[in-house]
Order: structure tokens, then C-alpha cells, then sequence
């Protein structure tokens, strides 16, 4: 069994700038694509709002990468 960590809770992380900077999407493009709003995707981005399984298969859907190339778990190395 892995040892339990002691930091407190953990906290999803991501790499949504990077992957749709590669892209060349803006926030708002990459909003439209999923559904959602700006709004959303800067808070995915800035670690303020942690998307739901859904939208975190369909972000990566979207930007062509494996769901755990864009979401991790802070502090693990990505």
C-alpha cells in the first residue's frame, strides 16, 4: 500500500494553457468547442474551478490528448 501523504487535500492541477497554446486557441475558442463559457476555461486554467470528469474528457477530447496529460494531481511530478 503507498504511504499515505500528510499535505492535507489534494488538488487537481492542469496543463489547459499549454495545450491550447500549442493549438493556438484562445480561451474563447476553446470555450466554444466545449460547450462551456471563458469564464470556465480561466478558471480551469487559474486552479480556481475543477471541472467535472466530463469536462475534462471533453477538453481533451478537444485539444487531441489523453485525459492525464492535461489533469494531474498537484504535487505529482508531471
Amino acid at each position: 500500500m503507498p504511504a499515505e501523504r500528510d499535505k492535507g487535500p489534494e488538488k487537481l492541477a492542469n496543463r489547459l494553457r499549454v495545450a491550447r497554446a500549442e493549438l493556438r486557441l484562445s480561451q474563447e475558442e476553446l470555450a466554444n468547442l466545449a460547450g462551456v463559457t471563458r469564464q470556465t476555461i480561466s478558471a480551469i486554467e487559474n486552479l480556481q474551478y475543477c471541472p467535472s470528469a466530463l469536462l475534462a474528457f471533453v477538453l481533451a477530447r478537444r485539444l487531441g490528448k489523453p485525459v492525464a496529460e492535461l489533469f494531474y494531481i498537484e504535487g505529482d511530478a508531471p
